[in-house]
């Protein structure tokens, strides 16, 4: 395996749409606003995305240092675990580039103000704290509400308000999709690795619930994804903000899977889950445009 091919699979690139679809979706808002910057959505992006990365890369250290990563895992290999990349390799590198977000981060704060550095700095201690720290989240059940929050609430709203200097209700409204949807990537990965994790004291959400506990969150999360759509095709009286449901068709597929999936199987689940965060943020970012060229 080449060495970038070992670096690109170490960014996990089926749970990159995490960090995507919400600055798609929070910017496609403040175009129906009338407010876009084609430079500052594609800076968005890219740093939404590296923050990913980021996460991703400290995940991987501090699982193989606290025996998550270990032979009986059932997810894909991880470089750190497997040898094919050291611990301090991948800590130069993550260092590097939390250094390269916060550096890019303060053209943003320069446009928008203190507000945005202080949610940069957040997303940068959340990437951080997700798996290292004195309390992991990751580690003590605490994961999903942060995921919730941050790539959710925060990277839509933030998104729009970069673009427009505003907060909106329609903005906070759709944030719930990709913050759920998000959730839920995490939720499956969790599921997969239950009696692994339990094993070495990594007390994630589904090992706190349980496999069929963890199954029921997962049906009743993805059902009140169905319903924003229909809230907000309410709220702007049009139907084109229901395009977001020809994912319906996925997402039934995806939870009866999780039933009937385990252990590597679910890996499969995992890439699907991606799909439709991706899919969602195309959806919904083509509702507000076509809105917008056709109000």
């Amino acid at each position: 395996m080449s060495k970038f091919s070992i670096w690109l699979n170490a960014t996990r690139p089926k749970t990159l749409p995490a960090g995507l679809a919400p600055v798609m979706i929070g910017s496609s808002i403040a175009y129906y606003h009338n407010s876009f910057d084609w430079w500052l959505v594609i800076l968005m992006s890219v740093l939404s995305v590296l923050i990913q990365i980021l996460t991703n890369f400290i995940n991987e250290i501090y699982d193989y240092k606290k025996g998550a990563d270990n032979h009986s895992r059932l997810g894909p290999q991880r470089a750190v675990a497997s040898g094919l990349v050291s611990v301090r390799q991948m800590s130069v590198v993550s260092i590097v580039l939390a250094t390269i977000i916060f550096a890019a981060g303060m053209i943003l704060v320069y446009h928008s103000g203190w507000i945005i550095l202080v949610i940069g700095l957040l997303s940068l201690l959340f990437a951080y704290s997700y798996t290292g720290g004195p309390y992991p989240l990751a580690y003590n059940g605490l994961a999903e509400p942060f995921v919730f929050l941050f790539f959710g609430l925060i990277a839509v709203n933030a998104s729009y308000f970069v673009l427009t200097g505003k907060i909106n209700e329609i903005a906070i409204i759709s944030s719930i999709m990709p913050g759920l949807l998000s959730t839920n990537l995490l939720l499956v990965n969790n599921l997969r690795d239950v009696d692994t994790d339990g094993a070495i004291g990594k007390y994630t959400l589904a090992v706190k619930i349980g496999k069929e506990n963890s199954r029921h969150l997962y049906l009743i999360l993805n059902f009140i994804v169905l319903f924003i759509p229909i809230l907000l095709a309410i709220k702007l009286f049009t139907f084109w903000m229901l395009l977001p449901m020809l994912l319906v068709p996925l997402l039934v597929l995806i939870t009866i899977r999780i039933y009937f999936s385990e252990g590597k199987a679910l890996n499969k689940v995992l890439a699907m889950n991606g799909l439709t965060i991706l899919l969602n943020g195309i959806l919904t970012s083509l509702a507000f445009v076509i809105l917008k060229l056709y109000e």
